[in-house]
């Protein structure tokens, strides 16, 4: 039985070692088709690639703990300010969906290496970050977060939904694991912030998604 998006949100933890094992035709088939209808309806130009070990074989790699890792998500776009934060959003649908498919995953915005011809950058277009994945040697562990009154700020009393969404957001994964977002609640209006930082920008759009299905108000944001 297929776990839901709350299990996979509750199970997902970033995973830097991979047994060399190939992705199954299931997942691979359903990554494939997920990648395909975002790029449709996005715009955006995200590529899975596989069988790939030269991205996560030097230095840098090795620098970030990596090991085994073969298979990975190149997040492109067109080059826009609201590029990261689109990454991050769908980045996370697919890490969510690959956590679904018994997947293990870990966002990785430096210690790897381009390789040009493992995926496609159209003039215009930019490499955000990628998301390694494959089948993990360990399921990772979880780090420990802020309070969840920590992470957002609110004019009289709350919602269920917003709580479940705010929760849901206190599980994902942020640069350094510094969680750097505070949602705002006020009449039934919900804003969300960041503060200074590296990759604030993609942070975002992973905790937009997160809070989206916790309080089960898919396109809340209009991403």
């Amino acid at each position: 039985m297929t776990m839901t998006l709350n299990e996979a949100m509750e199970a997902r933890h970033s995973v830097r070692s991979y047994l060399e094992k190939p992705l199954s035709k299931e997942a691979y088939e359903e990554l494939t088709k997920e990648i395909e209808d975002i790029n449709l309806s996005t715009g955006l130009h995200l590529q899975l690639v596989t069988n790939e070990p030269k991205a996560f074989s030097g230095a840098l790699a090795r620098y970030g703990s990596f090991s085994g890792v073969s298979n990975y998500i190149a997040l492109i776009g067109p080059k826009g300010k609201d590029l990261a934060e689109k990454c991050g959003y769908y980045g996370e649908k697919l890490v969510l969906k690959a956590q679904q498919l018994g997947l293990n995953t870990c966002w990785v915005a430096l210690t790897f290496k381009k390789i040009p011809e493992a995926f496609v950058i159209e003039k215009g277009e930019k490499l955000v970050m990628v998301i390694a994945l494959g089948y993990g040697k360990t399921q990772g562990t979880a780090h420990k977060g802020k309070k969840l009154g920590e992470l957002y700020k609110a004019e009289g009393n709350v919602p269920r939904w917003f709580t479940d969404g705010v929760y849901a957001a206190s599980l994902a994964p942020t640069a350094m694991n510094q969680q750097k977002f505070t949602f705002l609640y006020k009449d039934g209006n919900v804003e969300v912030k960041t503060g200074f930082g590296v990759h604030t920008d993609t942070d975002l759009g992973i905790v937009k998604y997160h809070f989206e299905a916790g309080a089960e108000l898919p396109g809340f944001f209009g991403l």
